[in-house]
Order: structure tokens, then sequence, then C-alpha cells
């Protein structure tokens, strides 16, 4: 026989349960936005500055990001390196010199410089004047550590 105490026990747990789903799905996800570049928290480092306007779930993504690094004349953001998620970087201003399938390429502004999966890639700039580049890199699903 059904006890008032199970039912108890079986509301709660039925609502708790719900509860995480719910949370979960509807605070994790990014939603359509609009990020001023005058709102965003310039960080400075030791090689320029970097803007993180957002790293995020999507509805599609496991992670989404978008940053924009300022390179100081001389400086690299890292040593070459490479990761399962993809990059696209958009020049912005400056001159920089990308490794690009073992190359190293030289471009300006208005460039976009495409890093697929687990590809060695690195940027530095060789201008004499700050580089700045927009950022945009994605986990597909399943692709994040």
């Amino acid at each position: 026989m059904i006890t008032k105490r199970d039912l108890i026990v079986a509301g709660m747990t039925a609502c708790f349960t719900l509860t995480c789903i719910f949370a979960n799905s509807k605070t994790d996800v990014l939603d359509s936005s609009i990020f001023d570049w005058n709102d965003v928290t310039v960080k400075n480092t030791k090689t320029g500055s970097v803007r993180t306007f957002f790293r995020s779930k999507t509805a599609t993504l496991d992670e989404l990001e978008c940053h924009v690094t300022t390179l100081n004349p001389g400086e690299t953001s890292h040593p070459p390196h490479k990761h399962p998620e993809e990059e696209i970087l958009v020049i912005k201003e400056g001159t920089v010199e990308a490794l690009v399938n073992g190359q190293m390429k030289r471009v300006g502004p208005g460039s976009v410089i495409f890093q697929a999966s687990n590809q060695m890639h690195s940027i530095r700039n060789v201008g004499t004047t700050p580089t700045t580049y927009h950022v945009f890199s994605w986990h597909s699903p399943g692709t994040m550590k």
C-alpha cells in the first residue's frame, strides 16, 4: 500500500529533478545578445591587453568564445600550440605574422585567419604600432576536455 510519506517523497523528488533540468537548460545557454565595446572590461597583460566579450555554451555548441586581443609591437600572444577547437581571427589594425599550415604569413587590417582543429598556430605583431584582432573560437559537441 502506498503511504502519504511515499507520495510526499516521490513528489519532492520529481520537483527537485524538474527544477534542476529547467534551471540548467535556461541559464547555461548564451541567448541573443549585444556586447558594447565600451562596456567590456580591458585586462592588461604583459604583451598588451584583452577584452573577453563572452565564453559560453550555446544551443548548438559546447562553448563559443569571443575576445579581442591587442598586442604591443614585437609581441606574441603565446608560443605555437594546438587545440581541438577551431578559431577565426579578424585583424582590426596593425600587421601580424601568423603560423598557418607550418608557414609564417604576414597580413594586415581586414584579413581573416582560420586555425583548424589540432593544427599548430601562433600570431605575432610584426609592426611598429599595436595590433588588435578579434578571436572567435568554438567547441563542437564532445570536444571539451
